[in-house]
């Protein structure tokens, strides 16, 4: 089979870059033996588009600021047949700029503006086939109140909560404190935008809530406050596939040092910052009976369908341990690692997950280029007859 050009994008101004900088090198080491060309695409966290072959190596990262001037500058641009490339921008009178076409992009962002929806717009814009989610599925399942008021819509089971945005906070703090109180401490306080637990905090008095609430506005402009789930049993189930035609995998259960699961717990644990998600301490399948486990499978297939996701993402919910009543948490459509832990308990390997990943997003994109792309019509050369002045009366 000829090679083909992968690029693999990863970073970002986020958060979560170094999260992301884990999920994509792990992604490159299951790809090692395949017939891909493997192209980094790394976005620093100020936002520069590098490339060059160190970034396929984690040791390299160990200095962000070396690694940035070390690597090349790069951007989308198309060829003289028309198709996407990743350029390489070389400097020098006798510098010759370097063109890579591009067969597809596997997107390895968490959080901010690699997954939620605005580097999509940017390879839609190029017409370059990308794993994940498209625009409109990532901009939801990045925003977790509007994900949550769109299954909530649906009969889909969420706990109650208000959501707000920091000039909100500024000019009727006293009133969104008295919303929060009406659903009663405990409460979670979390960011609006963001993964990886980052922002999110448990809060059982006043004081407390306001100080979690004006450290959550660090990270994010918008804020939800939302009932804590007692006794909580944290649950996720993984979707592979398209709106229409999707498979749910196994459930985990994460477990973290205290109730509600933390960045440290889910990346920084024993040998965790070199693997990512992959060797956070889990319970896989979930110690959940039979009848709870299909109908998280369900649901989570349920809202990968209603948000029009595609790829693969990762659904988190939570569970009262005494009821047995669950609720979805969040989203996310591209998650740590890929989630491939939870397939590989599901009987597919990260490479082959990997592999179906690419293919659902060369589908998509043909799928998507076979539709008419324009309209023939000589209106220009009409309207050019009349001139720019004609085009004033003209509606």
């Amino acid at each position: 089979m000829s090679q083909k050009n992968l690029i693999v994008a990863f970073g970002g101004m986020s958060p979560e870059h170094e999260v992301s900088v884990l999920t994509a090198l792990q992604a490159v080491a299951a790809l090692e033996e395949s017939h891909y060309t493997l192209i980094p695409l790394y976005i620093t966290k100020s936002g520069n588009w590098l490339t060059g072959k160190s970034l396929l190596k984690l040791e390299s990262f160990k200095d962000l600021k070396k690694v940035a001037s070390e690597s090349i500058p790069c951007t989308f641009s198309h060829n003289d047949l028309g198709q996407p490339v990743l350029l390489e921008l070389r400097q020098g009178w006798f510098s010759k700029e370097v063109a890579h076409p591009i067969h597809a992009l596997l997107t390895a962002f968490h959080g901010s503006d690699g997954e939620n929806g605005s580097f999509q717009g940017i390879c839609e814009l190029y017409h370059i086939p990308y794993t994940g989610s498209g625009v409109l599925a990532s901009a939801l399942g990045m925003d977790k109140l509007r994900a949550k008021e769109f299954c909530k819509n649906h009969d889909l089971p969420v706990v109650d909560g208000i959501g707000f945005h920091e000039s909100e906070w500024v000019d009727s703090r006293d009133s969104l404190i008295a919303k929060a109180e009406s659903i009663r401490y405990p409460l979670i306080v979390k960011p609006v935008h963001l993964g990886s637990s980052i922002g999110v905090e448990m809060v059982e008095h006043r004081e407390d809530l306001i100080r979690s609430v004006e450290t959550a506005f660090r990270y994010d402009a918008r804020l939800l406050i939302e009932k804590a789930v007692k006794p909580l049993t944290e649950v996720n189930c993984s979707v592979l596939g398209s709106s229409d035609k999707n498979r749910a995998s196994v459930c985990e259960r994460p477990i973290g040092k205290e109730e509600l699961l933390s960045f440290t717990d889910k990346y920084m644990r024993d040998e965790a910052g070199s693997k990512g998600m992959a060797s956070a301490d889990r319970v896989i399948p979930a110690d959940i009976d039979d009848d709870l486990t299909r109908a998280i499978q369900e649901t989570s297939r349920t809202i990968f369908s209603l948000l029009g996701c595609s790829g693969l993402a990762r659904l988190d919910f939570l569970v009262n341990s005494n009821t047995g009543d669950y609720y979805f948490n969040e989203i996310n459509t591209i998650p740590g690692s890929f989630s491939f832990y939870l397939w590989k308990e599901s009987g597919i390997e990260y490479p082959q997950l990997l592999e179906e990943l690419i293919k659902l997003a060369l589908d998509r994109h043909s799928q998507k280029n076979g539709r008419i792309q324009s309209y023939e019509t000589n209106l220009l050369s009409e309207k050019a007859v009349k001139g720019i002045k004609g085009l004033k009366t003209s509606k």
